[in-house]
């Protein structure tokens, strides 16, 4: 792991893509709640900075803390470089860092491939085991939801049958929960917004 107070590199690529307008705060939820030309300036700063962003630059980032490997998620999915994919999947995987995961899952949902759908499964397979353990559940279950409907396909179905492991997960985290399709709304929300972005980056015409 990078750490920008030591790390001048890193530093400046916070600066670059990070930090501008309190972007890391912003994105996810946050984005959902922006309009008018707040809205449109976020989106259109957001497109310009996947354009500039290299990948190697985005390896960086993924070093970093939680804001930078956040951010870095929503570049990837804006500029749609699915050779990431695999390293997201292991950085949800490993859960090591807080509030990145639900960039890491709308990821994978936008990218929405089977091998998207495998990551998303590994992660639910051995995390709903762990109720002591409150991190991005519901948001991966959301996001495999999501897949299924994109996917044509039914492999939520049993982490939802009755006695499966939401049911589970759910019996031991009363205080934690909401409907399955509560965050697959969710996680629709996001994606339709990092669709959005994704449509304005790929318009040969805002290319500068």
């Amino acid at each position: 792991m990078r750490y920008a107070g030591t790390d001048p590199e890193l530093m400046g690529l916070i600066r670059r893509f990070v930090t501008p307008g309190r972007r890391y705060l912003r994105l996810g939820g946050s984005s959902l709640r922006l309009s008018g030309p707040e809205r449109e300036l976020f989106v259109r700063e957001l497109v310009q900075a996947a354009r500039e962003i290299t990948p190697a630059e985005l390896g960086i980032l993924f070093e970093g803390g939680w804001r930078e490997r956040k951010t870095a998620s929503w570049l990837v999915v804006v500029a749609g470089r699915a050779e990431f994919r695999s390293r997201i999947g292991e950085l949800l995987l490993a859960s090591g860092e807080p509030y990145a995961g639900a960039a890491y899952c709308v990821t994978l949902a936008t990218f929405g491939d089977s091998a998207d759908a495998d990551l998303v499964c590994r992660y639910l397979d051995r995390y709903l085991l762990r109720p002591d353990l409150g991190y991005d559940q519901g948001l991966a279950l959301g996001t495999l939801l999501h897949l299924d409907a994109a996917l044509g396909t039914e492999r939520a179905s049993r982490y939802l049958a009755t006695g499966g492991l939401w049911q589970q997960w759910t019996d031991a985290t009363p205080g934690l929960v909401r409907e399955p399709q509560e965050y697959r709304q969710f996680v629709d929300q996001l994606c339709s917004f990092a669709d959005e972005c994704a449509e304005l980056f790929a318009r040969p015409e805002t290319r500068r």
